[in-house]
């Protein structure tokens, strides 16, 4: 099996016309009410071009107030409709297979720029909150989130895209109900890791009962995240508590797939562990520090059945197009501000990659 390859999603048939995911990135090239600008959009239709075979919008905050920062991509309201049909048009006349990541900051949106005391599963804070806590979320307000993550996606499905990603890692929302320390609840929406899914089990349940049957869900997760309480022994029973729902695709966010877990360094992969419970019935989704072909071919061979990549894909977003040359090095950052433009990243886009260590000269 190949990176070259086209792969099928068994569930309803549909396919990719390769096993490459840009994933989801922040940008900031968002207006300040949500709505797509003609920068994002270009941005990432370039990607389509360049030959993902699945392309991944920014994470996209599922209530106003869910903001995790500025210029952010929005689908809380119909006024964000007509960017979002602009770009999943422009998507679906390349060959890619168009998702919209869906999200919601929690704990991570913060008061100075949303207005309001962030919620979560219960009451936490973290650096960045200027010691201040969150709001343990009511009954009917977390029900009030789904009916929101649910609208959201009826909203992306109008606009024309193939499905959603729901972003259950990097300890934002969904990820603070999945995590030991950050959901403390002694109600139905904590406990064992079953219980502490519930809402993230609610979320797809609520979405496929309104979405057509062909709408395609993938659910992001960190492996691995100590800060909200998520280990890995959790996170392999939450793929199996996932994969016996109606889901479409699950990917695992490393960060660097080749990094051994902490403690059992001579052991497999985290790619290696998860492939071995996933079901062939739900292509697995594996992310972090791939670069090269060699790369590629590597984590296919640890059992991912998509790769997914996010900073080559800015440097480079022909990069699929290249992985039929096994010995493909692409070039690595630093990247000259000239270059960066020459493929379609903005001013803004530009700036905010200045914040990361050495990757614009």
């Amino acid at each position: 099996m190949k990176a070259t390859d086209s792969i099928v999603f068994p569930r309803i048939g549909l396919k990719s016309i390769n096993r490459t995911l840009l994933a989801a990135m922040t940008n900031k090239q968002s207006n300040l009410d949500g709505t797509l600008s003609d920068e994002e959009i270009k941005w990432l239709v370039r990607r389509a071009k360049g030959g993902f075979g699945i392309t991944t919008t920014a994470a996209a905050n599922v209530t106003e107030t869910g903001r995790g920062w500025d210029g952010e991509m929005g689908v809380w309201g119909d006024h964000q409709l007509p960017g979002l049909t602009k770009m999943a048009t422009q998507l679906n006349q390349t060959d890619t297979i168009s998702l919209v990541q869906l999200f919601h900051g929690g704990m991570r949106a913060p008061e100075s720029l949303n207005g309001v005391q962030p919620i979560s599963a219960s009451k936490n804070t973290e650096a960045g909150m200027d010691g201040k806590y969150t709001r343990e979320m009511s009954d009917e307000e977390i029900n009030s989130m789904i009916e929101s993550f649910t609208q959201a996606a009826l909203r992306c499905e109008k606009a024309g895209f193939h499905g959603v990603e729901l972003h259950g890692a990097h300890s934002y929302l969904i990820c603070q109900f999945l995590g030991s320390i950050t959901n403390r609840r002694e109600d139905d929406w904590g406990g064992d890791i079953y219980s502490r899914s519930r809402f993230l089990r609610k979320v797809i349940e609520s979405i496929r009962r309104v979405t057509n049957p062909n709408f395609l869900i993938a659910v992001r997760i960190s492996p691995i995240i100590e800060k909200v309480g998520l280990y890995l022994e959790d996170s392999l029973q939450l793929a199996n508590i996932l994969c016996d729902m109606q889901i479409d695709m699950l990917h695992i966010s490393c960060w660097d797939v080749f990094q051994p877990v902490e403690g059992e360094e001579t052991g497999p992969s985290l790619t290696k562990r998860f492939s071995k419970i996933v079901p062939k019935t739900i292509p697995l989704i594996s992310t972090g520090a791939v670069w090269t072909s060699q790369d590629a071919q590597w984590l296919i061979d640890e059992g991912a059945d998509i790769i997914g990549v996010a900073r080559v894909g800015i440097g480079h977003p022909d990069w699929p197009q290249h992985l039929s040359d096994p010995d493909y090095q692409p070039e690595k950052p630093p990247f000259t501000v000239k270059h960066l433009e020459n493929v379609d990243l903005s001013p803004v886009f530009i700036e905010y990659m200045k914040r990361w260590k050495n990757f614009v000269v």
